[in-house]
């Protein structure tokens, strides 16, 4: 049931700052772009996905948050039929750097007493894989059939053969949103216009001029490798290879140790409870008085169960970010897919930070 007061805070909002809101396809839209927006539409990798929302928290208290980062070009909730959001929300910016900064900020901000908020980057997919098409399709008469029913149609490539029921095509679009629009008329429209009933999904990855990209093939997560020479540090008072972190911190199942090696030496505090994150966080304040930076993509789900995700870290004061990709098994809400995901990705780092040490160690 909706909160009285949630309702009428948002209600007096709206009337106070004349921010106006639109209702389409099951979200409510601030922006896309908003009145008075000066600057070209945002690009990819601008847009950061929000999760962990309590259901009557609304747009009166995430916007202006959002907004305290930089300019918002559309902001959108996700509402069902009762009136409560779904959970989830996107927020998009005009450049990557405010989408990054949003995520540095705001990625684990408490919003209320033990509700944490969730952001990271969204996945902005351009690619719909449609199956079950007439073997006699034909591409030429296919691209004018979805350039005459959809917008933003930017290439198309049919795959068929052994195993393959009928024809299948990889459409790309110009933009996620023209994807979005495209996949939710589609199976309509061909049914109404050419008697075709096919099947439409998404596609996760990058399409080539050769065709749609092979489905992904069962395996690991790959272990991170260091840069292959030594970043330049940016400090000065710091010898030009610094010991970071003890080299027996993580035993060979990836268990913390030992404590981190401050600029002052070995840290007394014992680290047995931290995880991955946590040791990270603190090894970095500790030297550098900020913590880093973590990027966090959807990248697919793999076969053998595991959800895989890209993501890049920057350590304060390297010029490289570190970057890998990690699986994890599903979780129950999203929240807890992500946590997994930034508890491994930090722990791939800590391990490549232990081996800078041992090369630096080697060298000297």
């Amino acid at each position: 049931m909706l909160d009285p007061e949630c309702l009428k805070s948002l209600h007096k909002w709206l009337t106070e700052s004349n921010v106006k809101l639109t209702h389409i396809n099951g979200q409510r839209k601030y922006g896309g772009p908003p009145d008075g927006w000066v600057g070209p539409m945002p690009g990819e990798g601008c847009e950061v996905f929000i999760s962990g929302i309590p259901r009557d928290v609304f747009e009166d208290r995430l916007i202006p948050l959002f907004s305290a980062v930089g300019p918002l070009w559309e902001f959108r909730l996700m509402m069902n039929f009762s009136g409560q959001n779904r959970g989830f929300a996107f927020a998009k910016y005009g450049s990557l750097a405010l989408a990054e900064a949003a995520i540095h900020q705001l990625n684990g901000h408490m919003l209320e007493h033990k509700v944490w908020l969730n952001v990271c980057h969204s996945t902005e997919k351009h690619h719909l894989c449609i199956s079950e098409l007439p073997d006699n399709t034909k591409r030429k008469e296919l691209l004018e059939a979805l350039c005459s029913l959809t917008e933003g149609v930017a290439g198309l490539s049919l795959k068929m053969g052994p195993g393959i029921k009928g024809t299948s095509a990889l459409v790309t679009y110009s933009s996620h949103h023209a994807a979005s629009m495209a996949k939710k008329v589609l199976v309509e429209a061909l049914k109404k216009h050419f008697a075709v009933t096919v099947s439409i999904k998404w596609h996760l990855h990058k399409s080539t001029t050769r065709g749609p990209a092979a489905p992904p093939r069962a395996s690991k997560p790959q272990p991170l490798k260091p840069p292959r020479h030594v970043p330049v540090w940016q400090q000065p008072c710091l010898s030009p290879h610094p010991r970071l972190i003890s080299h027996d911190l993580l035993n060979e199942q990836g268990d913390i140790q030992k404590a981190v090696v401050g600029p002052h030496g070995p840290s007394t505090s014992p680290v047995l409870a931290l995880s991955p994150v946590s040791l990270l966080n603190k090894m970095c304040e500790a030297r550098w008085v900020s913590r880093p930076f973590f990027g966090l993509k959807w990248s697919h789900a793999g076969p053998d169960g595991y959800l895989y995700f890209d993501y890049s870290v920057r350590i304060p004061h390297l010029i490289m970010p570190f970057t890998g990709q990690v699986g994890v098994l599903p979780a129950q809400n999203p929240a807890g897919v992500l946590e997994e995901a930034y508890q491994a990705a930090a722990k791939q780092v800590l391990r490549a930070l232990q081996a800078l040490n041992s090369e630096s160690d080697s060298a000297s």
